[in-house]
């Protein structure tokens, strides 16, 4: 284990969030708000903790395998929600630590799952943090590292493949670092674009940079008690196209970026995830019929609350906790199909719901013609053994955490709605589920050892279940204490 080079990674992560922490501190400046004391408090800690962890004992080998991306990754997470708590906490604006890390990781997850029953009680400071937490959880704080960090070695791939969602990871271009920088410009853009269409629809301009911040990272955290339904038709719908557009796989957009139009639409998961909405828009439209005034009304919400399903946002314009079964029940699937691989949402993911799909086709295939030979084709390449069984074990361990952690919090004795969505909404990196944890309620209500379940599945839920599993494995905790306590004293 390359525990060194470990510790200059989450050495560099700590100095980003420092950097990160100022622009509240910007907030603070143009409100008049004292908060902002604290957020550069805390910013010269986390840079003073980050600079000491990257010079100390430098490390001689500089190579990254899978395991120590996965381990990096996952720790890089935990200590940014670490840090990333403590203005919650400092202020007293969130006065449980416990709850502090609750929203925080919630955050960067992209979950928008929250413990506050006032939203608006919030400095500006702070409701800057929290969205902001989101788009920078959406890309990704590796990707961002490595787009903007010169780190030697050719194994980075390995840190963008833990932190990136989706059954498998490559470059767009050669380079890893020019793969980061381009994700990351096609991500300014289109949060920027959608800064300027909300404010052009008359939304001031802090509620339209959280509310874009929160968009792009399909995160949820609004700056209002009511989320989006207190915002213009204009809005909301710009709201709802910028959700659907950021669930898209950013690698179609690269095609768009170098001109080649036409191959965006030949991407299959795109046509599939565009698909999926579409039909759940119309059979949700149909099932509201005679619940709101009129059509376009009933379209615009239905449009809404699929595209912030879907994609993991956890925006709301109603309490569709009120709908009919039917339309609940849609919401719920939604949730576990999740946005595109490569995109910034949750979820199972579309390429992995599509490519089980067509497994199943082809072994009923293959029970009416045992002769026939046939690959399952995704993307117009024969999918490999290896993907499969990726897949597969993948599904087998979703089902597997979810199972334990809705077992684990049934032990407070809510209702089974309460319980079960609450489990698919964090670990789907959703926000809101239904019943007490639905678009009107929170998880303030949870006992603490429920909240850090909860918030064990937010983190492997964004992490795509591995890097968190392998972290707390056995053997990879002993290599990381043990071993090396034994190497340092062995040293000294």
């Amino acid at each position: 284990m390359n525990s060194s080079m470990i510790r200059v990674i989450l050495g560099h992560v700590l100095k980003i969030e420092a950097l990160f922490m100022l622009l509240p501190c910007i907030v603070a400046l143009i409100y008049g708000e004292r908060q902002g004391y604290t957020y550069l408090i805390v910013a010269g800690f986390c840079a003073l903790v980050g600079v000491l962890m990257s010079l100390i004992r430098k490390p001689k080998d500089t190579a990254l395998y899978l395991k120590e991306g996965c381990v990096a990754t996952a720790l890089s997470w935990i200590m940014l929600s670490l840090f990333g708590a403590l203005p919650f906490w400092v202020t007293g604006e969130i006065p449980s630590y416990i709850d502090s890390l609750f929203e925080t990781i919630s955050g960067f997850t992209t979950t928008g799952a929250s413990i506050l029953n006032d939203v608006e009680a919030l400095s500006y400071t702070s409701l800057f943090w929290r969205s902001f937490t989101h788009w920078i959880g959406g890309m990704g704080v590796l990707v961002f590292l490595l787009a903007v960090i010169p780190l030697s070695g050719g194994s980075n791939i390995n840190l963008m493949r833990a932190e990136s969602p989706g059954p498998s990871v490559g470059k767009l271009v050669p380079k890893i670092k020019s793969s980061a920088r381009i994700l990351y410009i096609i991500y300014f853009i289109m949060t920027v674009a959608e800064m300027i269409l909300l404010m052009i629809g008359g939304m001031n301009p802090f509620h339209a940079i959280t509310l874009s911040m929160g968009t792009a990272g399909t995160g949820g955290f609004g700056v209002l008690n009511s989320s989006i339904a207190s915002y213009s038709a204009y809005c909301q719908w710009i709201i709802t196209i910028f959700m659907i557009m950021f669930g898209v796989n950013f690698n179609a957009y690269y095609f768009v970026m170098i001109g080649k139009v036409g191959k965006f639409f030949e991407v299959e998961e795109v046509r599939w995830y565009l698909g999926i909405i579409l039909s759940a828009i119309a059979m949700i439209t149909i099932n509201l019929h005679g619940i709101y005034g009129s059509i376009p009304e009933t379209l615009r919400n239905a449009s809404f609350q699929v595209a912030s399903i879907i994609t993991t946002t956890g925006y709301s314009t109603a309490d569709f906790n009120t709908w009919p079964m039917f339309s609940k029940v849609l919401l719920v699937l939604l949730m576990f199909i999740g946005a595109c691989a490569g995109s910034t949402g949750g979820g199972i993911k579309v390429s992995r719901v599509v490519i089980m799909l067509k497994t199943v086709k082809k072994e009923l295939n293959n029970y009416s013609h045992p002769k026939s030979i046939k690959k399952i084709m995704f993307e117009k390449k024969a999918v490999e053994h290896e993907v499969l069984r990726a897949i597969n074990v993948y599904l087998i361990t979703f089902i597997i955490i979810f199972t334990t952690s809705f077992i684990v919090v049934a032990l407070e004795d809510h209702d089974f709605t309460t319980s079960f969505t609450a489990v698919a909404a964090t670990i789907n990196n959703i926000g809101p589920g239904l019943e007490l944890v639905g678009p009107t309620g929170n998880f303030s209500f949870w006992s603490p050892l429920s909240k850090i379940i909860l918030m064990m599945d937010m983190l492997a839920g964004r992490l795509e279940l591995f890097p968190m599993l392998i972290l707390f494995s056995p053997k990879v905790l002993k290599e990381l204490f043990i071993d090396n306590l034994r190497t340092g004293k062995n040293k000294d």
